[in-house]
């Protein structure tokens, strides 16, 4: 069999990059039609702002092994650098150097050199870089057509590659190797896709499955922001119930009016950048794309946290409307307290006048 291992290693870095700054700096060429298809759809997947991609010198390895080296950036703030390297191995090899490619730590070690001189380059195009930077990493194994169907394939080597989806050195259960294949795909009879939470299979041809790596790496990209946010919300959350639970006394609740704009000025900017993520590609009549991306998104867990985000940005405007109610409720308050003490300047000075 030949083929390639790849792996995605994605940071999340800024709120926003600038790519037609970056693209004219980076001399891309303008973005045509992408992604690029293997099949007709009077309609298709079309990035609303596709990401600029830079190829690289071969990143080597110290065992020797020369990895192609393609970096990614995305216009919601992540950067996606992909290692790839080529194999011709039988089925027990394969498995063999598969665990030992997703199990190497040098390949993280180099992915964050390659970030490190591409953030030096691209400074100029970032806007509002994170403190915190989430990471997120994922691997794929791409097989070139043998003389098999993909039915003949799942057949004949389903457990093998549930094996490789898995990054295990020893075979699973029949119980696990058929949960695994569950998450799989075909569009045409020798084509295949397999997707699972840190690793994917996928049996075409390079130019084939390079529609599907994209799909891929834009559902990583996704996850990534969803665990970003989930982690400011988190932060902030936790801040607001302190002010929240400091914030009973008289001028406290005050404090509390300044807290209250700073979380909804937050969950607005959430609100708007997951619109934003969630709009950043779009499946126009290109159903099996659709799936593939609901396949791949549902196994690495988008949904989850995409569900945790609205789940915490509910929170967030429920505590915006309690710590709003409290100011409101200690604003009132002052305000009768001082028409009380109004009426009793009155009153005294009407009782002086009468003396």
């Amino acid at each position: 069999m030949t083929g390639s291992f790849r792996s995605l290693f994605l940071y999340d870095l800024c709120e926003e990059i600038r790519l037609d700054e970056l693209r004219q700096v980076l001399r891309s060429p303008s973005p045509g039609r992408e992604p690029q298809f293997r099949h007709p759809a009077p309609e298709y997947v079309r990035f609303e702002r596709p990401p600029v991609v830079e190829i690289l010198d071969p990143v080597v390895l110290q065992a020797g092994e020369r990895l192609r080296c393609t970096v990614s950036y995305y216009d919601y703030g992540v950067v996606s650098v992909e290692f790839e390297l080529p194999f011709d191995f039988d089925w027990d090899q394969l498995a063999a150097s598969s665990s030992k490619w997703m199990a190497t730590p040098e390949l993280e070690k180099k992915s964050a050199e390659v970030l490190r001189n591409c953030r030096n380059r691209m400074s100029f195009a970032m806007i509002k870089p994170y403190d915190y930077q989430a990471t997120e990493d994922y691997y794929l194994i791409q097989i070139h057509p043998l003389a098999l169907s993909a039915a003949e394939l799942i057949t004949a080597h389903g457990s093998a590659i549930a094996q490789l989806v898995r990054g295990e050195t020893t075979p699973l259960s029949d119980d696990e190797t058929t949960e695994v294949l569950q998450a799989r795909l075909s569009y045409y009879p020798n084509d295949l896709l397999v997707a699972g939470w840190s690793a994917a299979f996928i049996y075409d041809t390079a130019e084939g499955s390079a529609f599907t790596i994209q799909l891929l790496a834009y559902a990583n990209s996704q996850l990534l922001e969803f665990r970003h946010y989930d982690h400011v919300l988190t932060v902030l959350l936790s801040q607001v119930h302190d002010a929240v639970s400091a914030g009973t006394g008289f001028l406290g609740r005050w404090r509390l009016a300044r807290e209250a704009e700073r979380l909804n000025t937050i969950q607005l900017d959430v609100r708007e950048l997951t619109e934003r993520v969630d709009n950043s590609i779009k499946f126009l009549s290109d159903m099996f794309s659709a799936r593939a991306y609901r396949l791949a998104a549902n196994r690495i867990g988008v949904p989850d946290y995409r569900n945790l985000v609205d789940q915490k940005l509910d929170t967030a405007g429920e505590l915006y409307e309690v710590m709003m109610d409290r100011f409101q409720q200690g604003r009132a308050f002052l305000l009768e307290l001082m028409v009380v003490i109004i009426l009793i300047i009155e009153l005294v000075f009407l009782f002086r006048g009468r003396q």
